[in-house]
């Protein structure tokens, strides 16, 4: 028998919660780009009956191909009834505020983005007080709840869509191909071309590298100090 991957949604219907989102987040360890969070909420019926095929296939967003996730995020974004919210916080903002309360934030506003405040939320993950709201967090929830399951694809896809346009916006990166991760491909540009304007200057290497001036002047090509 297959996992029922809205058990928790069902516990919550039992308790007379019929608003019930999942949020994730995606994003947290790149060196560029922003944070995206989504929240998703499904109608009680779909909790009720289950997903159809193939929306029966949602799942971490991590397990997923990128085909995959692309074909569910229009499939999810085209069902009768499926609300969600998506957020972002970008790369300065993460720097002035850190990544934990970045992440926070992104979660807060994607669940403030839907049409009515949930009457639950189930949180991948750690519990996240600032929501403010009844919730229930779970361990690898991505793999637990259609609903986190959901949200993570919405952020995944969402994100990773904004990644290709700012590969053509800062050429020389990667970022179509390596969505912000700290690859070789992308190490390579940052000794070459230093970072750009999204990238996160709070995270290492490229905090330590700006603070000692090692990246190369945009247009000298050689490395200057910087105090």
């Amino acid at each position: 028998m297959a996992f029922d991957r809205f058990t928790h949604e069902r516990e919550r219907l039992a308790k007379g919660c019929e608003r019930i989102a999942g949020v994730d987040e995606v994003g947290r360890g790149p060196l560029a780009g922003p944070v995206v969070a989504a929240a998703a909420v499904f109608l009680p019926e779909h909790i009720r009956d289950g997903l159809a095929k193939p929306l029966d296939g949602v799942n971490d967003s991590k397990k997923l191909s990128a085909k995959k996730r692309e074909s569910l995020f229009e499939l999810l974004r085209s069902l009768d009834g499926f609300e969600f919210g998506i957020a972002l916080v970008e790369p300065a903002e993460i720097d002035r505020i850190n990544i934990l309360q970045a992440t926070h934030r992104a979660m807060e506003q994607a669940l403030a983005a839907l049409g009515q405040a949930p009457e639950h939320v189930l949180v991948d993950g750690r519990p996240v007080a600032s929501l403010g709201q009844a919730q229930t967090a779970l361990v690898k929830g991505d793999s637990l709840s259609y609903s986190i399951a959901a949200a993570s694809i919405l952020a995944k896809v969402t994100r990773d869509q904004m990644m290709v346009k700012l590969d053509r916006e800062f050429p020389g990166y990667g970022f179509a191909s390596n969505k912000g991760y700290g690859t070789r491909e992308h190490l390579d540009a940052l000794a070459k071309l230093g970072p750009c304007g999204v990238h996160r200057h709070s995270f290492a290497p490229i905090k330590p590298q700006s603070q000692l001036g090692l990246f190369p002047n945009p247009t000298t090509d050689e490395p200057v100090a910087r105090g």
